[in-house]
């Protein structure tokens, strides 16, 4: 039982850092922006990207390994887990592939086209990586409502 929350602690821990990453630039780096001459901006999302996707790495394949630990060795499977986990299950896989795309397709072309000084190409593929970004943060919200549910819904 204490390692079962040790485990959901530190899944929660992730998704706080993961959505929380998203909301802050999608929400308020992003606007702040605004002021800035170009091509500062997209010069800046260069340096940002990097150390926010390292941190999205590190949570994410936590979040799927103790996602899985806990539906497994706590509800016994998918055949003991509620619809509410199977939806939260299906979201998370959903944002997990959306991220490797974003990281595998999206992002080297955002990165080469700003080292190479392309920033008509750099500005497409950042609305592109915008664009997965906002619906991410929005099924990562809805996981958070869901897991914030658990107790008064008896998940």
């Amino acid at each position: 039982m204490e390692l079962a929350a040790v485990i959901l602690a530190t899944h929660l821990l992730s998704a706080v850092i993961w959505v929380g990453g998203m909301f802050f630039a999608y929400m308020v780096l992003r606007p702040a922006m605004g002021s800035l001459e170009p091509p500062q901006p997209l010069l800046l999302w260069r340096q940002v990207f990097p150390r926010f996707f390292t941190w999205v790495w590190i949570t994410m394949i936590w979040l799927v390994a103790s996602g899985y630990w806990m539906l497994f060795v706590v509800y016994g499977g998918f055949k003991g887990a509620s619809p509410l986990l199977h939806v939260m299950n299906g979201l998370g896989l959903i944002m997990v592939v959306l991220f490797v795309w974003l990281y595998v397709r999206r992002w080297p072309k955002f990165r080469d086209a700003v080292d190479t000084g392309d920033m008509d190409t750099a500005v497409v593929m950042l609305g592109k990586i915008r664009h997965i970004i906002a619906v991410n943060l929005v099924f990562g919200l809805i996981n958070c409502v869901i897991g914030g549910l658990t107790p008064w819904v008896g998940i």
